[in-house]
Formats: C-alpha cells, structure tokens, sequence
C-alpha cells in the first residue's frame, strides 16, 4: 500500500479507522523508547562514575607530593583481590554480602589514606592505625586556637560526615560493579588474570612511574605497622625499667653545674633546615647574618657556644614528644609512649637536677590545660593563663617569646633565693602558622606585654602558612630569626658567669616549609660564659658557633640525657 493511500481527499474529513483513538496520531509512542535510551545511558554513566571511585580509592597515593595525574596510573591488589572473590562467590546472595564489606574496606583505606595526606603534610608521616588516635584531640584543639572554636567543630563534623559518606558510597558503589563482572565473568576472569600476572612482575621488578609510587600498589605495610604498634606497649616497659642513672647517688648528679642556673629552651620548629646551608640552602641563607650576629653579640658579651645536631621524635608537630625525649633519654614517638612514660618513676633530666639541689621551673605558654607538674619534676610550673599575657595575639600561642624569657626571668630568677634556678621554657613564636614577628623592645618595657599592642601586621592568611610554600617560608624564616635575636639579647641582658643556656629545637617546621624526606634533625647549642663548663664537652666534637657545622656529630635525640648527665656529674 502506498503512502497515500492513508491519506484522505482534499478537503474530507479524515477517516477514523477502527480501534484507534486520537493519541495514536501523537508523539507519544516514541516518548518510552526515549526514556529508556536514557536510563540505559545514566546506567552506564552511573557504573562507570562508580568503578572510577572504586579504583581512585584503591590507587590514590597517601602523600601530597605524589599526588600527581601519573601516580594513579596503576595495579591495586586489593582491588584484584576483591574481584577474584566476586567472581568466585557462586549465589548472587554470598557476592552482595562480600560486596557490601569489601566495599566499607575499601572506603574505610580511602579514608586512612585521606589522614595520612594530613599527616605528611604536617608530620612528615603516615597515619599510624593503632597509636594515633589520640592526636585529634591536639588537632581539634589547635584549630580552635587558630581559627575559632567554632569553625573548628564545624571542621570537625565535616571529617565525620564525610567519613560516613565514604563508608556507605563504597559499598553502594561495588554493589553497581559486581553485576557486570559476574554477566562478562569469563572475560572478567581473563582480565584479572593478567593484571594479577602484571602486578606480580612490576612488583618483582620495582617498576616506578612517579618515584616512591610503585606501579604494583598494595597496603600490605599497613599490616606490619599494625603489629609493630599492637607490640609497642611492651617494647617500651621493657626500655622504661633499664635506668642505670636512677640509682646514681643525689650528690654525684650534675656536680659540674652546681650553682649555676641553667636554662632548656625548646625553640618550636627549629630545625637543620634553616640552619644548614647544605640541607636547604635558600632557608639557610635566611638565617645566616641572624647566627653570624648572634656569634658576635655573644663572645663580645663574654659567651662561648657549642653546637651539633639531634634527630627529634617527630616532625612539623608534636613538640611533647620531643620535650620527653631529651628529658628521659627514651625515644617517645607516640602518645601512648608519652602517657605510659607521664605515669612512671623515670629519672628525666628535670627530676635530676630536683634531685641534686636545683629549682626547677617549666615555663609552657602553648600548655592551656591543668596538669599533675610536680610528678613531671616541676617544682613551679606557669602555663599560658598563669602569665598574665596582656598583649596582642600575634600567633598561635598568643605569646611573643620576648615576654616568654622575660616572665620566666621575673618568676624564677630575680628573687633573692640561693637555690639555682633550672628552668625548662617552650619559645612557641615559630609555632605554625607563622605571623609577622614583634619588634624586640627593652626588657624593663616588656611588663603585662601591653607594649606589644600596635605591633600587630598584615600577615598571610592561616591556610596559606599551611598549603603555599612560597608564602610560608619567608614567613617561618622570619619567626626563628625572630626567636635566635630574642634569646641573644635575652643572654646579653640577663647572662652572667652563673648562666648556662641549652638551645635545641624540638622538630623540623612541617614540610610546606621542608619539602617532604626532610631529616628530623634540630640544632642544639650550650651557651656558657664558664671555661669549664665548655671543656666537659670538648670529646663531643660540636662546633664553636650558634650555627653547627654540617659535619657536626648527629645523635638521637634520646641520647642526650645519659650523655649530658655523665658530661656534668658521674656515669651510673
């Protein structure tokens, strides 16, 4: 039949034909062909936006550094792993239950992985599953004091609710795969098994695309982290009970110090970097004419130096670990080394030099909650709201360093008291993030540090000190030069041939300063204007400035408390 003959004569009515009613002649009819085309092509969207989520989880490198487009061009094993057990699975039942867990496995290592970009950025190492979890607290914590208490709860539920995402988007995600695995099984198999042969033999080989991304990605190293940190707890008792100096007698400790007033100070983030020219030699070139300067101010103010380095505990943070290091001549790397150390008997350097006649005195401007200091071997001990800090809040800790040394020299050593003076003081003004510095003012103008009122710049914001190395650099080299002329003018001002200074930096800055790999090394000096104070070190080999020579001796930091104890007093 022809085309027209379903079409009526000009100017006739059209005839109805039998059974069929006026939507026939619409469009309608091909509105569901459409529709379905379309939800056919979302489908396919949709499974595709799933399987990339699923491999961007297993693949995703957990460092910032390597985050580039080349390092997700690899094999998971975890990601073969889980499609063999698919495709083995026979019931469609056993496959959605193992779907649903391997998924919250896999959104569980996107989110280990998601912390450790964090921690390298800050620390300089991954997240650590088992010791780590008491960390956040310090982090909830220092978002407050940096950006408000309520931004940072806000921050914090955002981590939450995004953890929670993760977890119920990964299985919902392998759900929407494992049927198209299981209707190409065959060739799915095939696939599999060769990528399993690949991954075998790059791993073999140690074939890298990007350095320090293999191309054959696993987390099996994760495992061992995790029994290396589940055994710690006893590794460390076993440290903590050897302790020869705790028997040595009250009158042999630090005989080569006695009347003298000796004063720790823990410069936050003062690390080898800014120091030595060959670890990074734009930092150092930062700092070069302060330490020169320093020198020249110190021996024309009758002082002598030695320096050398220490390998601290930590990086970009966690400057308590540090601090009970080189007290207790234990490698404390973790909190639960801390809290277990906190709670023992454990000679430090502090309960020492009690022990042999000193006051001791901690100083602590970054320490905000109460805590047990006469266990700690304080027998005074000020925190930030005991200061009486009046100034602006110029960074983090609220308190310049110029105030710091002053408060501690009004509280501790301007008494008529003959009993010398140990005092154990955290410098916090090259805490991240960093702001402009103070001018130094006279030291009889310091008072409630209202003087520092007006002083107060334009600085970056926050997050740039945390994320833009070319900002934050200039802005930490600043905030260290700030702190070396504070403690010179300190000893210009205040030394005298009964003053020991001990100057050591408690950790490298975080690695949007360092770069990542950077060594965990610290300058230390001690600064003395007594001969023989200097001549019990002579054998340490350490360098006759402010600045240690590159060639310097590097010890751990856990080393120096046996070796300072046994310079200035006797060997158990």
């Amino acid at each position: 039949m022809a085309v027209d003959d379903l079409v009526e004569p000009s100017g006739a009515e059209p005839a109805e034909a039998p059974g069929v009613t006026e939507a026939t002649e619409t469009t309608e009819p091909a509105e569901p062909g459409r529709r379905a085309r379309v939800r056919r092509v979302a489908a396919r969207v949709l499974t595709g936006l799933a399987a990339a989520l699923l491999l961007f989880a297993l693949v995703v490198p957990n460092q910032p550094s390597q985050l580039t487009p080349a390092a997700f061009l690899r094999i998971p094993a975890e990601g073969l792993i889980a499609a063999g057990l698919l495709l083995a699975l026979p019931a469609n039942r056993w496959r959605r239950l193992a779907a649903v867990l391997l998924g919250i496995v896999i959104g569980a290592l996107l989110i280990v992985k998601t912390i450790d970009i964090g921690f390298f950025g800050v620390l300089d190492r991954p997240f650590d599953l088992v010791l780590d979890w008491p960390m956040f607290g310090p982090t909830v914590k220092f978002l407050a004091d940096s950006y408000g208490e309520t931004l940072a709860r806000l921050l914090a539920a955002a981590a939450v609710l995004l953890a929670v995402a993760v977890l119920v988007l990964m299985p919902l995600a392998l759900l929407r795969v494992t049927p198209l695995l299981v209707r190409w099984r065959t060739r799915a198999a095939g696939v599999v098994g060769v990528l399993a042969a690949g991954w075998v033999a790059f791993a073999l080989a140690g074939v890298q695309i990007v350095p320090g991304v293999p191309l054959a990605a696993h987390n099996a190293g994760r495992f061992e982290q995790v029994y290396d940190s589940l055994r710690d707890a006893e590794v460390f008792a076993t440290q903590l009970a050897h302790d020869e100096f705790r028997y040595v007698p009250d009158d042999r400790l630090l005989t080569a110090l006695r009347g003298k007033d000796v004063v720790l100070a823990f410069v936050e983030s003062y690390g080898r970097s800014v120091v030595d020219p060959t670890a990074d030699p734009e930092l150092a070139a930062g700092l070069t004419d302060v330490l020169a300067d320093g020198d020249h101010r110190l021996t024309a103010a009758g002082f002598s130096t030695r320096s050398g380095f220490l390998t601290s505990p930590t990086a970009g943070g966690g400057s308590w670990l540090a601090h009970a290091t080189l007290l207790s001549g234990l490698w404390v790397d973790n909190q639960q080394r801390y809290d277990t150390l906190a709670s023992s008997d454990r000679l430090t350097l502090l309960h020492a030099f009690q022990r042999a006649g000193w006051r001791t005195v901690g100083v602590h401007p970054g320490v905000t909650l109460p805590l047990d200091y006469r266990a700690a071997g304080y027998d005074a001990f000020y925190m930030n709201q005991d200061m009486g800090y009046q100034g602006p809040s110029l960074t983090w800790n609220h308190v310049p360093d110029q105030y710091t040394l002053s408060f501690f020299e009004r509280a501790a050593r301007s008494g008529e008291s003959e009993q010398p003076v140990m005092g154990e003081l955290g410098l916090l003004s090259g805490h991240l993030p960093w702001f402009q510095p103070p001018q130094l003012v006279d030291w009889d103008a310091v008072g409630d540090g209202s003087i520092f009122h007006g002083m107060e710049s334009e600085s970056d914001p926050q997050e740039a000190m945390a994320t833009d190395p070319d900002r934050a650099r200039p802005a930490y080299v600043k905030a260290i030069a700030y702190s070396v002329r504070t403690i010179v003018s300190y000893l210009e001002t205040f030394g005298d041939d009964d003053l020991v200074m001990i100057i050591v930096g408690d950790h490298q800055p975080a690695s949007v300063v360092t770069g990542s790999g950077a060594s965990h090394d610290v300058p230390i000096s001690i600064v003395s204007r007594d001969p023989a104070v200097l001549d019990r070190i002579a054998g340490w080999g350490w360098t006759p400035s402010l600045r240690p020579d590159p060639a310097a001796p590097v010890w751990p930091m856990d080393g120096f408390r046996d070796r300072f104890l046994t310079a200035y007093g006797s060997p158990p």
